[in-house]
């Protein structure tokens, strides 16, 4: 029977950590968990799992969530949605944890430790110094009752440590992506399930939510691998089902290290941000990692959901390549109405203060036309900024040496002052319609080809020898914008 046949009744989670903004990685997860829930016809759960209480916050859940929405990413039970299997906040759910320990302590199958932290570090050093692995030696394994007395009485608050079973035990991962993994028990240590201030530590919590909460597969990054085998024991420990787990790829950035800031943003937030789309992104996330069946990239989320399958998944690390990512948003912006980019664009353009909150219906149609003329150059939509900047300055002065040399060819006397005079001469508002019929009228009275008249003409109103097509940049700077730039190029070349 095929590995990946098991799919019945799918339920699946993501769990995050509140404790920063949503990272890219999470995102990719949480994307990969909804693909298999809705091919399946089976369901998404969102829980949060906020028992770090230092460094979670509400700001954070807040971002991680309006983010999921942002990306499409909608679930079925959890956090803000409700459920059968709730609370969905691991805050909320404290007594239950409180009560599968006392089970496990009851059992013999945990133990209270009353190690302080400078006790651990010093033990730790001494088997680094002697060469040894690391991990906790069991001191207080045995207590008796009459030790454990003493050393409350001195104060100290205990953590609860499963007690890992060691001689000849190994733990296998029957894992969806990676195939059988096996772990030897007899260098884990016997690790904490319960701090000392009663809060359950992650490997215990989410194997009593995944329990109680039916998961039926936990699909994740290969970073948590690790932890499943301790996580594996824990159910057997306590007689629950444990779900099949699937853990995916790495994502590293494109000199083969673990993806960070110096490879780029890292947060969702600060793509949306910087003006990609949220189709987009998700085109980007599900080929870090998965590989389509064909040849094409491109694919919206509802095919994916018809192709997304687990035996394509590698487990070879995936690199984050920004610039596929740039192409992949250019794509998704062409294929967008202008209406929507115009939408998306303004605020970018109110935040770097060029129009005000609202915009005149003078401004919002300059605004379309500009989103129309440079949409098939834009690889996201925080480049209208520039863009706009350009066509609003008074001059436009040559950017390269292979500019400037256009502006002196012998032709460019006649075309720029042929050029500047129907500017003058025209009566009407400037529009596309006008800035073709302009154009077509300079090309038949100069008797040049249309590259000795056009790249002139571009070079003297942008500065630049590739862009937005003319008859969009001659409206968008209209006459006095058109006429300050002629004027100052034809004063700079004293012709």
């Amino acid at each position: 029977m095929n590995r990946l046949q098991n799919f019945s009744q799918m339920r699946v989670r993501f769990a995050p950590s509140p404790t920063g903004p949503f990272h890219i990685g999470g995102a990719r997860s949480a994307l990969f968990n909804y693909l298999m829930a809705r091919k399946y016809g089976g369901k998404l759960i969102v829980r949060i799992e906020d028992t770090d209480l230092e460094r979670s916050s509400s700001e954070s859940e807040e971002n991680i969530l309006t983010s999921l929405r942002w990306l499409g990413l909608d679930w079925d039970e959890g956090i803000l949605v409700g459920g059968d299997y709730g609370p969905y906040r691991q805050t909320e759910r404290l007594e239950l944890y409180q009560k599968y320990a006392q089970q496990l302590l009851e059992e013999g199958k945990a133990y209270y430790c009353y190690c302080t932290d400078v006790e651990l570090e010093a033990e730790r050093k001494a088997l680094l110094e002697q060469g040894e692995m690391v991990g906790y030696m069991g001191k207080c394994r045995n207590l008796s009752n009459r030790e454990r007395k003493s050393l409350e009485a001195e104060g100290r608050k205990p953590t609860v440590r499963f007690r890992v079973p060691t001689e000849g035990h190994a733990v296998v991962v029957n894992d969806l992506v990676r195939g059988r993994v096996t772990f030897d028990t007899s260098t884990m240590g016997d690790y904490v399930i319960v701090k000392s201030d009663g809060i359950p530590v992650y490997n215990f919590a989410c194997v009593i939510d995944d329990a109680l909460m039916e998961i039926s597969h936990v699909i994740r990054g290969e970073e948590h691998l690790s932890n499943t085998p301790r996580q594996l024991l824990l159910y057997q420990a306590l007689g629950l089902k444990n779900p099949q787990f699937a853990h995916v790829s790495l994502i590293l950035g494109k000199d083969r290290t673990k993806m960070s800031k110096r490879h780029g943003a890292t947060s969702v937030t600060a793509y949306r941000e910087a003006g990609y789309l949220p189709e987009a992104l998700i085109n980007f996330l599900v080929l870090l990692g998965w590989s389509p069946p064909g040849e094409e990239e491109i694919f919206s989320l509802e095919e994916l959901i018809q192709l997304f399958s687990l035996d394509r998944v590698a487990k070879n690390p995936a690199v984050f390549d920004l610039d596929k990512l740039r192409w992949i948003n250019g794509h998704y912006i062409r294929q967008s109405s202008i209406k929507r980019l115009v939408d998306l664009s303004i605020p970018y353009l109110q935040q770097a203060g060029i129009f005000a909150s609202i915009l005149t219906p003078k401004e919002q149609a300059w605004v379309e036309l500009l989103v129309a003329a440079v949409r098939e150059r834009l690889s996201s939509l925080s480049g209208i900024v520039q863009e706009t900047r350009a066509l609003l300055h008074h001059e436009a002065p040559p950017e390269s040496e292979e500019a400037q040399a256009v502006l002196r060819e012998e032709q460019v006397s006649t075309v720029l002052h042929c050029f500047k005079q129907k500017i003058m001469d025209l009566e009407e508002p400037l529009d596309v319609d006008r800035a073709k019929s302009l154009l077509k009228q300079v090309t038949k009275e100069t008797k040049l080809g249309g590259r000795k008249v056009f790249m002139p003409l571009r070079v003297a109103l942008t500065g630049k020898m590739h862009g937005a097509e003319l008859y969009y940049l001659i409206p968008l700077l209209d006459k006095e914008g058109c006429l300050n730039r002629i004027s100052a190029v034809l004063q700079d070349t004293c012709v």
